[in-house]
């Protein structure tokens, strides 16, 4: 099975521990990226994942491709050109602090991408899943038109698509992204989201919830895929469902809607080792899912288990084995040693 994801690839400083960014003599370095994250979770699972972007021609980009490299994704497709990788700086919350993100993503390689960059027929050719999110999109204007003529050359090889709606407001304004977003919806098939980003990019909101409050309605979201199902024909809808008590305690759970039915994981109570990737832990869980024709209790079952166990991992790959995700799926979250 070949999976494609498309987007940039940034590098990562983290201060050690729980430092705040003041404290810091010394930084973690990681690489991540939305789509790079989901590529790494799935080849972890044995799929072929085929890493797509853009990166700069020095020793920088280079480390990013070897880290790619490194867990077994290919990057025979990765563009070369433009003068940096991207920024992000990450700042862990504890408690009642909130973690903390920021970027110094302006004018990296992947934003310089043209059309001319990728030969889509060649990179879908025997695909079974394309993915990208609306972070991808946010990063220039040529890059609707490229995504567009992705997810077409995706459907003329017979793959699916998948979209992580992912809006960030540091990128771009809810109107703009609502342009862009609504009119790539139509080619997606599994559309993928959280609590708020259908609310933000789809103009689609769930009933008596209180994202803030932590307090989640699941018929509102059930109504919310149903929506999205029947204002764009996705044909399945993936939400991630996370109730923060604060940074360090969270609730999480998922909902998956497939033919006129909303499917509800069960919920985990879980304390947050570091959460970023979580989102992208769950895509990657329901895409392995479709893949393999999981029926849908047990997809999105998989999916809420796989990005459960993410958030006992640092940094933003999901590192786990099918055999850990299938043991907490099935009801071992003891969390004992195992010899």
């Amino acid at each position: 099975m070949k999976f494609v994801g498309f987007g940039d690839m940034l590098i990562s400083f983290e201060p050690v521990g729980y430092q705040r960014l003041i404290q810091a003599n010394t930084m973690q370095v990681n690489y991540t990226g939305a789509e790079a994250n989901v590529c790494v979770n799935l080849a972890q699972l044995g799929v072929k994942s085929y890493y797509v972007g853009k990166v700069p021609d020095n020793d920088i980009g280079r480390c990013a491709l070897a880290n790619m490299c490194k867990y077994r994704v290919n990057v025979d497709h990765v563009a070369v050109g433009g003068d940096r990788l991207g920024v992000i700086y990450t700042e862990k919350g504890a408690a009642q602090r909130p973690s903390k993100v920021i970027y110094d993503r302006k004018n990296s390689a992947f934003t310089t991408s043209t059309l001319a960059d990728y030969n889509w027929d060649e990179i879908m050719a025997g695909a079974k899943f394309f993915h990208f999110t609306g972070i991808t999109a946010a990063l220039s204007d040529e890059m609707p038109a490229i995504l567009q003529a992705a997810c077409d050359a995706a459907h003329r090889a017979g793959a699916l698509v998948s979209c992580d709606l992912n809006y960030r407001k540091n990128l771009w304004s809810v109107e703009k992204a609502r342009q862009v977003m609504q009119k790539l919806a139509s080619s997606v098939d599994l559309m993928l989201a959280n609590e708020e980003d259908a609310d933000k990019v789809l103009d689609i909101r769930a009933a008596d919830s209180d994202i803030t409050a932590g307090k989640l309605s699941r018929e509102g979201y059930a109504h919310v895929a149903e929506e999205i199902h029947q204002k764009y024909g996705c044909r399945w809808v993936g939400i991630s469902l996370r109730e923060s008590i604060s940074a360090s305690d969270n609730r999480w759970s998922g909902m998956f809607y497939d033919n006129g039915t909303a499917y509800f994981s069960r919920t985990y109570d879980i304390h947050i080792v570091n959460r970023v990737g979580g989102g992208d832990s769950f895509s990657s869980g329901l895409i392995y899912a479709c893949m393999n024709g999981f029926d849908p209790q047990k997809t999105v079952d998989f999916a809420v288990a796989a990005s459960c166990l993410k958030h006992s991992i640092e940094q933003d790959f999901n590192l786990v084995t099918l055999e850990e995700i299938t043991r907490l799926m099935e009801g071992d979250g003891s969390g004992r040693v195992q010899r």
